[in-house]
Formats: structure tokens, sequence, C-alpha cells
């Protein structure tokens, strides 16, 4: 609880009194009290303006009497004097108070009353970054795994080449789905608490863990739809989380009734003289070579990426602090949009990057909350190490990527700063920079990868295929950091 004034205010003037209680984490309640004293001087301030610009009849300008004024446009100047004295008080509550909050203070000014006589009282609730101490930042224990490329990855790789130059086929009559299929369907979709059912022909079905029928994620999916043949029928009951980016859908529970017309599988191509020539190889031997050159390169960066995830694990355990969940909630659209552009950065293809974009809306509350969590721990790291971002830096960033996606830099840099992607795009790269500079003082140790614990694997495999956890920004921050 806290008491502050406000001080611009005049010297002997009266003052606001303003104390502020805690209401749950990340949310506090301001109670504001603005003098009778104060209130006057306001609305004689606003009176000898409207008396300099008022035109009345019988009387030369700036020589109307207060009372006519009063009569005239009491209303309506009683409502200005109101609101701006609720926002100079707010504002300089918050401001005076340090509470770093999220977006603009919420006053019902239609719910409060200017008194003719004696203070204006009111009160509001704002959501506030928490606050937590950071744990030592020097010497974080890592492991570095040392990694090879197997015969086994560069047949993953093309394996993965021909399925991405392959095509949908059909299955053949009567055979039954299996896992990364497509079903054709008719699809019901019935949400609680909505009278009519969204109808969908001839939808396409993505047949995986995390998947979508319409908008509507649905966890193992797989299960659901793995075994089902064309003519077939069924009814999926789901909840959509609570944190779920979409709020016509977040926390209601929904019937989906799912008519399949049709099962599709990928069918990868051969491996023939079109396909090596679309990878510029003569010999099949020769693409095997690019393959493990490439991968090669890879590595490296894969375990800096291993080490990095390291780094956030060792913030988020030696970190405590609570989020509200309606703030994990509010704030999804932004892991959407982070995560984007984190996979465009990988360079990732546009099948995977919807793959993973899947992956990451249907994930946990729990998910959704380290996400965030992490967030407000890096960006409070960056602030301690005085990690900062050019616009040089973001130009170069930007311009490596157009090469990548054989665009124009500029017309790139004017396409994210419409979407909304070039301030988290700057975010990414000062988080970058952050996790580099933790790694110069870490306490690093070499491991055979057979030796990583099986998390460290597993978290290696996640960013190799760009599933990196990701975190939000508020619109604050954006501006903050962009200036």
């Amino acid at each position: 609880m806290g008491q502050d004034q406000e001080p611009e205010q005049e010297a002997n003037a009266p003052l606001n009194v303003v104390t502020i209680e805690d209401i749950g984490p990340c949310k506090k309640k301001v109670h504001i009290e603005v003098p009778e004293e104060v209130i006057k001087t306001a609305t004689d301030q606003q009176y000898k303006t409207l008396q300099k610009d008022a035109v009345l009849p019988g009387f030369r300008p700036g020589r109307a009497p207060r009372r006519l004024l009063e009569k005239r446009f009491g209303k309506e100047t009683t409502e200005q004097i109101k609101l701006q004295l609720l926002a100079e008080a707010s504002d300089a509550a918050i401001k005076d108070n340090k509470l770093n909050i999220f977006g603009e203070p919420a006053v019902d000014h239609e719910t409060i009353e200017l008194p003719a006589q004696g203070p204006m009282t009111f009160e509001f609730e704002v959501e506030v970054w928490p606050e937590f101490d950071l744990p030592a930042l020097e010497g974080i224990p890592v492991n570095k795994a040392r990694l090879e490329v197997a015969e086994e990855q560069v047949n993953e790789e093309l394996d993965q080449l021909r399925k991405y130059s392959g095509i949908w086929a059909p299955r053949e009559e009567g055979a039954a789905c299996e896992v990364d299929d497509r079903i054709l369907a008719d699809v019901s979709i019935k949400l609680e608490d909505v009278d009519e059912s969204e109808k969908l022909d001839n939808t396409d079905i993505s047949v995986r863990a995390h998947g979508y029928i319409g908008s509507i994620p649905v966890e193992k999916l797989d299960e659901e739809l793995v075994g089902m043949k064309a003519g077939e029928s069924k009814l999926i009951t789901v909840e959509v989380p609570k944190t779920y980016f979409n709020e016509e859908y977040r926390g209601k529970k929904a019937e989906i009734s799912v008519d399949v017309k049709e099962v599709k599988w990928l069918k990868p191509t051969e491996i023939d003289a079109a396909f090596l020539e679309r990878f510029g190889a003569a010999t099949e031997e020769d693409l095997r070579d690019s393959i493990q050159t490439m991968l090669d390169s890879r590595l490296e960066a894969q375990a800096r990426s291993e080490m990095a995830e390291q780094i956030y694990a060792y913030l988020l355990q030696n970190t405590s602090f609570d989020l509200p969940l309606d703030v994990v909630a509010d704030q999804a659209s932004t892991v959407l949009q982070r995560q984007y552009v984190r996979m465009m950065q990988q360079g990732l293809s546009r099948e995977k990057m919807e793959e993973e974009m899947a992956n990451l809306r249907a994930s946990s509350e729990d998910q959704a909350k380290d996400q965030l969590k992490t967030f407000f721990v890096i960006d409070k790291v960056c602030d301690k190490l005085d990690v900062q971002v050019s616009d040089e830096e973001v130009n170069g960033q930007v311009a490596q990527l157009a090469i990548q996606r054989g665009q124009r830099p500029e017309r790139m840099k004017e396409q994210m700063a419409r979407d909304g992607s070039l301030g988290q795009f700057r975010l990414e790269i000062r988080q970058n920079k952050c996790i580099e500079k933790l790694l110069e003082s870490a306490a690093i140790t070499e491991i055979d990868a057979k030796d990583a614990p099986e998390k460290a694997k597993k978290t290696a495999k996640k960013k190799e295929t760009g599933a990196k956890k990701t975190t939000k920004k508020s619109s604050k921050t954006s501006d903050k950091d962009n200036d």
C-alpha cells in the first residue's frame, strides 16, 4: 500500500490523496481523492478560458458574467472538468508511484460525479508487470553436446525433401486413415451457449496430435481420426482452452460432427532427374553430399540453441512470481506473432510453420504461462545487462530474411511494419543478443551427445524444427524498445 501526491501542482496547493491496494497477482486497485480546492481551481480556470471565447447576446467577447456561462454551459463544462481531473489524477498516480502497467487505466467516468462541494473520489484497477528478483547471471552452468551428423539424419532429410516435393493422393477405396494423413470431411460445430451450428463442407483436416477442425483446436486429434474410412462419421467433444487466442471459442465446450468423404496421404516423389535438378544435383550421391554439408552447418547453431534453452530453464527455475490467467489469455495473439517471426528467421517452410503454429495454438495453460513468464524474466535481464538493438541491426536482419525469401529488403520491412511483426522482430533480436551475452559468461561443459539428459535431447530436436518457446510483449513495451 502506498500514498503519493502530484508534484506538478503549485506550491502550497492541496494534493491528491492516492492509496494503492494489492488485489491479486499483478493486479492493483488505485483509490484517488481529489480535494475540493483542486476542483475549484480547475473549475475557475475552465470558466476563465470559456469566458474569453464565449459569445453571448448583449455582451462583448470576454465580458459575459460567469453566472450566465454556468447557466448556459454548466453541464458541458462540468463534464469537461471532470474528465480533465480524472485523466490528470490517474496519470499522476501511476507515474508518481512508478506503476509499470499494461495498457491504459480503465476509469469508468460515467459512474463518477463531480461534486458541488467536497472532494471527488474514484478508483480503478490496473494490471502491472510482476516484481521479482533475478538470480545470479554470471557462471550459469551449461552443457554443450558434441554433435555429429549420422547417416540416418541424411536419410531423414532426403525423405523430407521427397515429401515436400510429393502430392496428396487419395488412399485406396476402403483404406483407413493414418497419422499425418489428411481427410476431406463435412463438419458441423455446435458451441455451448450458441443456438446455431457452424457448417463446414469439404473441409481439409490434418491428422496429427495437435490439430484443428475448422477453428477449434483438438488435443490428440490423431487418436480421434486414425482408423476412420471414407463414409464413416464421428462425434468429437472438446473443451477449448481458456487461454485460446480467439475469444469467441475461449473456454467453451464444443461438439464436432465429422463426416469423412475422402482420405488422402502425402505420396513422396521419386528420386529422378527432375527431382535432382530441382536441388541442383546431378546424382543422388551429389544430393546426399549437399545434405551432409547443410546438416554439418546446422550443428553449431543447434548446439547454441540447446545451450540457450538451458539458460531459459535456469532463469525460470530460479525466479518466482504469479501471473493472472486473463493476462496470459489476452496476450495469446502476440505470442503467436512472435513465434511466427522466429520461424521466419529460421527459414522454415510454410507447411512446417503452419504445423508448428497449430502446435502452439493448442498449447496448454501451463505452457502459455511459461512463455509469458520467460518474456518477463528475459526483459528484466536485458535491462540489467543494458542490451540494446539499433536500427542498423534490425535492417541487417530484415535484409538477411528478405534474401532468404527472395524479396526486396525495403518491401519486406514495409510489410512487417504493416502487419505489426516489425516490433516483435526487434524484440526477438534483443532477446537473442541477451542470451548470447549470458553464454559469454556461462560455465560451459562439453559432453557427448549420448550423455546429454533426455530433456536436453528433446529440446535440441524441438529447436531444430523451430518449436521454441515464445512470450508476449505489451504494446507499451514495444513502444519503449522502439524509442
